[in-house]
């Protein structure tokens, strides 16, 4: 593959990390003071219900990536990758909880500008500072939120949403990238692409978030954002040595069963969680999770039936999976009845998707990445804008409620789609590209044919 001249690399990198810096906002300093809270809010008590829904929410989300997504990628590969494939899972966990200390919280949900957040938080400075009481997502803002739980529960629960969405991406990649480069990647992937994603759509100050673009649990910042830089990856990094000639069929299928059943258990906090409470539109949000997941499953098993002649169980782990990122973004917004539509319509397509269209184009998603995750996110993107059920999100200002389906919330999701899709693609092809030119992206030809987990980390499963 191509490379970048090596002395060019530090002066892009240079650039693209600094590209969105351009806003006064960035001059802060770690040591900036946090304004002063005002009295009301520093009276105000937290709520218990709320924050102990939110701690479970957290280590359900956090189960999703260890041992939930950890298990079903590696069920996936080939023996010889099992535990490489493990071990990306469970670094990324490491890796993205300390970057997202340092930095990444404070670049996604401060108030900085539009389009990224401050340093104000940088090495999670101020955090101590009204420790026990109720946290306002963009306090001093012209959009405050105030929430019912602490700080530290909030910066939790998102941080859980930062480690899965580039563990994700490591299912394009499986069986082939060096452990350095994946580790070098994946903590700049974090800073660069998802945390200004993240302000954009969730932050009180985020463009997206203001334009009216309605993402739940991350359609747009977590799935959309993950499959378009695992397709990316695929690209740059070409096919696995043997690609559609040698046997690659997955080595346990039951860890991979056992990683979709944690992923779908995990789910609810994911979907229901992101409503930071423990009240109605939680659980909402979990009910159409199931209807959405269970109804997807169906599509793709009977769909797969019919096309192939049996009913796989890599079809109907797969087609659950469709279905919990399809109604991921809309699991707020909608109803029961819709939500079985989502997920019969993402089965469906995701099947087509990490079937036909992936040999159409000839590109090798090792585990679909892209075809679940890129392609169902678009779909529960776009269909949140059409069955937005309003009174969920009716307030005394709105009775008829925020987000209501409709043509023009159906425009504002094809824009978060769309600018999810470019940013994120553009940014994950130039920082691979930079990685590359440094220290190279794909372990050789012989090493890939040996295993990973032998090459990588001297360690073989019996």
């Amino acid at each position: 593959m191509s490379r970048l001249p090596r002395r060019f690399a530090p002066a892009l990198a240079t650039l693209l990390l600094t590209s969105l810096a351009a806003a006064p906002a960035w001059a802060q300093t770690a040591a900036a003071v946090v304004p002063p809270v005002a009295a009301a809010v520093a009276d105000a008590k937290i709520d218990s219900g709320d924050t102990a829904w939110m701690l479970t929410s957290t280590a359900l989300v956090l189960l999703m990536t260890i041992p939930g997504l950890a298990l079903f990628y590696a069920g996936m590969v080939r023996k010889k990758n099992i535990l490489a494939t493990m071990m990306q899972s469970f670094i990324i966990c490491c890796l993205v909880t300390v970057t997202w200390m340092v930095a990444g919280y404070s670049l996604a949900f401060t108030n900085g500008n539009p389009y990224i957040g401050d340093l104000s938080r940088f090495f999670l400075n101020g955090l101590g500072e009204n420790w026990d009481k109720p946290f306002t997502l963009g306090l001093g803002s012209d959009n405050p939120q105030p929430q019912t739980v602490p700080e530290t529960v909030y910066m939790m629960f998102q941080m859980t949403f930062a480690i899965i969405t580039p563990a994700l991406i490591a299912g394009a990649f499986a069986d082939r990238m060096k452990f350095s480069a994946m580790c070098v990647f994946m903590v700049l992937w974090s800073l660069v692409v998802y945390s200004p994603i993240a302000h954009w759509v969730w932050g009180a100050t985020g463009w997206v978030g203001a334009l009216g673009a309605a993402d739940f649990a991350g359609g747009t910042v977590v799935h959309i954002n993950a499959g378009i830089a695992g397709l990316m990856c695929a690209l740059v990094l070409g096919k696995r040595v043997g690609y559609g000639h040698d046997n690659m069929a997955p080595y346990n299928l039951g860890y991979a069963v056992i990683g979709a059943s944690l992923l779908w258990v995990g789910w609810f906090g994911f979907n229901a969680g992101s409503a930071v409470a423990a009240n109605g539109r939680a659980g909402m949000a979990m009910a159409v999770t199931q209807i959405a997941t269970a109804s997807a499953a169906l599509a793709w098993t009977f769909g797969e039936w019919v096309v192939k002649g049996k009913p796989s169980v890599l079809g109907a782990i797969s087609g659950a999976v469709a279905g919990l990122v399809a109604i991921t973004p809309a699991s707020g917004f909608v109803l029961p009845g819709p939500a079985l539509i989502i997920g019969i319509a993402a089965g469906v397509i995701c099947f087509w998707s990490a079937t036909s269209l992936k040999h159409m184009l000839g590109y090798d998603d090792s585990l679909d990445a892209f075809g679940v995750h890129g392609i169902g996110g678009i779909v529960g993107a776009l269909l949140t804008g059409v069955f937005a059920y309003g009174p969920l999100t009716a307030d005394k200002d709105h009775p008829l409620g925020v987000t209501i389906g409709g043509m023009e919330q159906f425009g504002h999701q094809v824009v978060a789609v769309a600018v999810t899709l470019v940013y994120s693609g553009l940014a994950t092809f130039i920082l691979l590209k930079i990685v590359d030119a440094v220290i190279g992206l794909r372990v050789n030809a012989e090493e890939e044919m040996e295993g990973l987990d032998v090459v990588l980390h001297g360690e073989r499963l019996g």
